[in-house]
């Protein structure tokens, strides 16, 4: 029976993570004690007792993810057995220390590069998001291709009937009365710093891809199915390549996850904070 081990991305975050790893002590909370030292604040404080607000920033709250998906993954030992790995969007870099690919001090170096520079990108363009529920994705993918006065793009395929869009605030305004008008059950503005995986994070990918190029990237011990293309690799150059065009790319979780299961895969593990992306696969499976 094969195992699939996925990785959750942004917004599965929440007070008290990682705390009982940390109370494990050992080696997880060396690797917890290494990353206040990488990253210069105490992030531990943060995730164990901080305040919503606190962890709710970019450069908090991707690296605060990062570190409990990794640690967990740690802490299995010889349990943690995938035949194959995913992550959404952050949670790639999380699968890729996991499986091995890249060292935890690079990874998490990596994840601070990128949560700033997603951060500065928003400050730089204000920009939004919009979750679009129940219509087809030819549809979503349609109107936004129509809106050509503004940046809207498709940016989250999570699963069939729920699909994000990513744009300047007054493209994905006028998206989602387009898409209410063909159909939608609904499209809900999101509570985002801006247009994550679209052509406004163009600056910060320019930034993270000086990291990328200069990280050491390995062969994983199974295959990891990217975001940019849901293709299954093992080859370091093309994780790397991959990864630079992961931020102004759309995620494609549903395509893995089909992916996945038309590889062999029978049994989903999720390790990391909540329970998002078991929700999305259960739809996906249905």
């Amino acid at each position: 029976m094969k195992k699939a081990y996925v990785f959750p991305g942004q917004g599965a975050q929440f007070i008290g993570m990682g705390k009982e790893l940390y109370e494990q002590g050992g080696k997880c909370k060396e690797m917890f004690d290494k990353a206040n030292e990488i990253l210069g604040f105490n992030i531990t404080d943060i995730m164990f007792a901080g305040t919503e607000e606190e962890l709710k920033q970019t450069k908090v709250t991707q690296p605060a993810v990062f570190l409990h998906s990794v640690i967990l993954a740690y802490s299995m030992g010889n349990d943690f057995a995938p035949d194959m790995v995913a992550g959404h969007s952050l949670g790639e870099f999380s699968a890729l220390v996991a499986s091995k690919a890249m060292k935890f001090e690079d990874g998490l170096k990596l994840v601070s590069i990128r949560a700033k520079a997603m951060q500065k990108a928003c400050e730089e363009n204000p920009s939004t998001m919009a979750a679009i529920i129940g219509l087809e994705d030819s549809v979503i993918e349609q109107v936004c291709a129509s809106i050509t006065n503004e940046i809207v793009v498709p940016a989250n395929y999570n699963n069939p009937g729920q699909l994000v869009i990513s744009g300047s605030v007054a493209g994905i305004e006028k998206a989602c009365e387009l898409l209410k008008e063909k159909g939608a059950k609904r499209a809900l503005p999101l509570k985002v710093g801006g247009a994550f995986h679209s052509p406004l994070m163009e600056s910060a990918r320019i930034e993270l891809a000086k990291g990328i190029e200069e990280a050491e990237i390995t062969t994983p011990i199974c295959p990891i199915y990217q975001n940019v293309d849901a293709l299954p690799t093992t080859d370091a150059k093309v994780i790397k390549d991959k990864l630079i065009k992961q931020l102004t790319s759309p995620v494609k979780w549903t395509q893995i996850v089909r992916n996945m299961l038309a590889d062999g895969a029978e049994e989903f593990m999720e390790v990391g904070p909540g329970t998002a992306l078991t929700g999305m696969i259960k739809k996906i499976r249905e």
